[in-house]
């Protein structure tokens, strides 16, 4: 057996998760073999060269033997040789850093490490305060600095007026 289809083999070297994925890559064009767009059921054989295009990258591997069945990870080294270019896999490291940096506000719930970095923010101790935060405000009415009597005569009257 010297040939395999190409989605199999895309899926055996677990390059995709599952065949139906792989097929799909293919039918969308972003596999590619010697510039040329392949369809699912196309035959690959040792030494042909494959683009893949995940985006924001486009990985390039060379055939180095053919499999019909899905192989452990630690398997995959022998079937496939990893040939994408240095500046795409710096494009990726950058697009991973720069999703975490510039992540807009509202777009996807934070991940667990926002909310811990939130917490931390928001811990008492980054603060500097002995007591939690919502006692650390405790006045009474005649030591509030931000309420004057005058303001309470106003609000009072107001509230009188509107009670009529």
């Amino acid at each position: 057996m010297n040939e395999v289809r190409i989605d199999k083999w895309l899926w055996a070297t677990r390059i995709f998760k599952t065949r139906t994925i792989a097929t799909d890559a293919c039918k969308l064009g972003r596999v590619t073999i010697g510039g040329m767009n392949v369809k699912p059921s196309r035959l690959i054989k040792p030494g042909d060269i494959i683009a893949v295009r995940k985006p924001p990258i486009t990985y390039t591997f060379e055939v180095l033997a053919v499999l019909n069945n899905r192989v452990g990870a630690k398997l995959v080294p022998n079937y496939l040789k990893n040939i994408t270019s240095r500046d795409q896999l710096e494009l990726l490291e950058m697009v991973r850093i720069d999703g975490f940096v510039k992540r807009q506000k509202g777009l996807g719930r934070p991940t667990k490490k926002d909310g811990r970095e939130m917490k931390e923010f928001t811990d008492e101790a980054v603060f500097g305060f002995d007591t939690p935060f919502d006692d650390a405000f405790d006045w009474g009415d005649e030591d509030n600095p931000l309420w004057t009597a005058e303001e309470d005569a106003a609000l009072n009257e107001k509230l009188e007026k509107k009670g009529k």
